[in-house]
């Protein structure tokens, strides 16, 4: 379960932010290779990570550590950033010509 649930999160984290696996592996400076993320995010069945691993995706993925290590099937570190907001950042664009109708 804890690779579904991992692969949903990697998913659902690239997509939110509006990320490629190029760019999330450049915010992980290199450490998680674009074709790992392809792997996690697109291939089903066993993903299996270290711990070390685990800081470095949520590095990649704008995450507390903590998210990525529960989705992994990980025990939780102390995680400073673990009450940081991390859904997508929207704003509301106004249409003038929509109000004046």
């Amino acid at each position: 379960m804890a690779s579904k649930d991992l692969q949903e999160l990697v998913r659902r984290r690239l997509w939110e932010l509006g990320d490629s696996v190029h760019q999330a592996s450049v915010r992980a400076r290199g450490a998680v290779g674009p074709e790992v993320l392809e792997r996690l995010a697109h291939t089903r069945g066993w993903a299996l990570i270290s711990p070390w691993m685990a800081g470095q995706l949520a590095r990649a993925l704008a995450v507390p550590e903590n998210r990525v290590r529960r989705a992994a099937g990980l025990p939780e570190v102390p995680d400073p950033r673990a009450d940081v907001p991390t859904g997508p950042h929207l704003r509301l664009v106004h249409n003038e010509a929509a109000r004046e109708r």
